[in-house]
């Protein structure tokens, strides 16, 4: 992963490779956690901290534990993770279904996708998973602390390292060759070499999704994490979802409003993104791309934009 937050683009908030754009979604998260996004809001640590009682509710366990185990670590309440993993085992073996499935899901919560204090589940990870809105806030621990990253120069990438790079590989070419790869190139060689149309750009699980294109008077989308707000911009993600949706005040938008469903870019944007990698510097040495599979352009020429019109209108 230490490759791919060298090419974090701060500007536009995604990662821009020498030819193309990759940034992570809220649909792309929550297919792939297997979570739906709900119409609610989600964590905004404004929450009222849970009394024990509740957190004992929530894990089906009796109060008087949860309070004999709680603990602050760094200004912070929560539990430890070899208290709740030992309660996990405990009520595993007892058959105890509810209590062993909450517990068990909490340290997911604590320990997987909201990593703070090592062997430690915060109250912040508590309050997300008594809320079961994870995905806007993965994805907005995913872009705030890459872009902390690179405003600092340097630094450790806090959030759910898993669910980022099982996003980025999802991407990448599935050839035989790139898998293998018998030359054992470095990540950073490979990434380089890559163009837009060795990009597994669409995966059809995204076929019928409405995708959450911007909230309320925002032409983006703001995400809270657990340690600060930021906005994505889901805009140059059409590529990779192609159709659209929004939180608070939802706007939603369909085939009708964004055209056909394809993952062929337009002639002007791709040499846009070629300005944009040579203005931004790539931070790696940019080489000849190695062919993955013979294939058609992927971008089309300027004739091929109103063939594409026309049969939009057709079919309207």
């Amino acid at each position: 992963m230490s490759g791919l937050v060298q090419f974090y683009d701060p500007l536009y908030r995604c990662f821009t490779f020498p030819d193309f754009q990759l940034l992570p979604t809220l649909e792309e998260y929550a297919y792939l956690v297997g979570i739906p996004i709900l119409d609610q809001l989600s964590f905004s640590g404004l929450e009222r901290v849970p009394t024990s009682q509740e957190i004992a509710d929530l894990l089906h366990i009796d109060e008087s534990i949860i309070g004999a185990h709680m603990t602050t670590k760094d200004g912070i309440e929560g539990l430890p993770s070899d208290f709740l993993i030992a309660q996990a085992t405990l009520y595993g073996k007892a058959m105890s279904e509810d209590a062993f499935e909450s517990i068990f899901v909490l340290l997911i919560y604590g320990l997987v996708l909201f990593p703070n204090i090592d062997k430690f589940v915060d109250m912040n990870a508590i309050r997300i998973f008594s809320i079961l809105n994870p995905v806007p806030t993965l994805l907005g621990d995913t872009y705030f602390t890459l872009h902390m990253r690179n405003a600092k120069g340097g630094g450790t990438v806090v959030c759910c390292l898993p669910l980022l790079y099982k996003w980025f590989i999802s991407h990448l070419p599935q050839t035989v060759a790139f898998k293998e790869n018998k030359g054992c190139l470095r990540w950073s060689t490979r990434l380089m070499s890559l163009t837009n149309d060795d990009i597994f750009w669409y995966n059809r699980v995204y076929d019928g999704v409405q995708i959450i294109d911007s909230c309320g008077e925002f032409s983006n989308v703001p995400l809270l994490g657990t340690c600060g707000g930021i906005n994505y911009n889901p805009i140059l993600a059409r590529r990779q979802l192609e159709m659209v949706r929004a939180w608070r005040k939802i706007h939603r938008k369909g085939r009708k409003e964004l055209g056909l469903k394809n993952c062929i870019a337009l002639e002007p944007y791709t040499p846009w993104v070629r300005r944009r990698a040579s203005e931004y510097l790539m931070p790696y040495v940019y080489l000849r791309p190695t062919p993955m599979v013979m294939v058609g352009p992927s971008t089309l020429p300027d004739q091929g934009v109103e063939e594409l019109r026309d049969e939009d209108r057709s079919r309207a």
